[in-house]
């Protein structure tokens, strides 16, 4: 229900963090052009991120400053779940550790903006 209540910031936050994303591709295979299978699979994606992280900063503390709040959950989902898993899978298929480490900085970033344009847009909890 919570994610009918926010698909505006939700949507918004999905094509920011595509921009991101598409941002990160260039810069790391700037010869290259992402594949139409890419792009739909990265809409997917970061529609799924934004709506699940919506859902965090909805139940995220009440008694701190919200920013402050929406910006250390940003961190702490990168941190607990972004950053371990790529590093562990990067690493296993034989990415170099700057490499990984640029992949996990760009999730990081995705995440920071998300959570600027869902808080900025504000998000609404369901009725319980």
């Amino acid at each position: 229900e919570y994610i009918n209540l926010n698909l505006g910031p939700i949507l918004a936050a999905t094509v920011l963090g595509l921009l991101v994303s598409f941002g990160h591709f260039l810069l790391s295979k700037p010869h290259e052009r992402p594949r139409v299978d890419f792009v739909i699979l990265a809409a997917i994606a970061q529609f799924w991120l934004a709506a699940v992280f919506a859902g965090a900063l909805i139940l995220g503390p009440r008694t701190a400053t919200p920013w402050l709040t929406t910006m250390i959950t940003a961190v702490i989902v990168w941190v607990g779940f972004v950053v371990p898993t790529l590093m562990v899978t990067l690493r296993f298929r034989g990415h170099s550790g700057p490499m990984a480490a640029a992949d996990s900085l760009h999730w990081l970033l995705v995440l920071l903006v998300q959570a600027a344009v869902m808080r900025s847009m504000g998000l609404e909890a369901p009725l319980m």
